[in-house]
């Protein structure tokens, strides 16, 4: 899988409604001890990560994440912009991989959230 591949991938986890779907996701992706963390939320683990997810979702009902510009990557490191809602929210997520290409870190910054 390539970078490309996975930060769609972890997109899409965030827009999967589907409960059962999203953890089996989460669990495919991310590392056991993964950890996220932005400027409101932290979560560790993919029981955390998937409530977290499941939290955002309640917030913005039916909202999407779209990728926002290119990724950006070298070694285990990439880093990206995303956009949900089309622009209602617009973040900018670094992401670091584990020796098996899981996630094992990602670290989120908000660029626009709404007032």
């Amino acid at each position: 899988m390539t970078v490309n591949d996975l930060v769609a991938r972890y997109l899409e986890t965030w827009n999967e409604t589907d409960p059962a779907a999203r953890r089996k996701a989460v669990e495919e992706l991310w590392a056991e001890d993964g950890v996220y963390i932005d400027p409101i939320a932290a979560a560790e683990g993919p029981g955390q990560i998937d409530a977290m997810i499941a939290a955002v979702q309640g917030q913005f009902p039916g909202l999407v994440f779209t990728l926002a510009g290119p990724v950006d990557a070298h070694h285990d490191i990439a880093r990206f912009t995303w956009s949900l809602g089309g622009g209602l929210v617009i973040g900018f997520d670094v992401l670091v991989l584990d020796a098996d290409g899981r996630i094992s870190k990602v670290h989120g910054f908000l660029d626009k959230v709404p007032a």
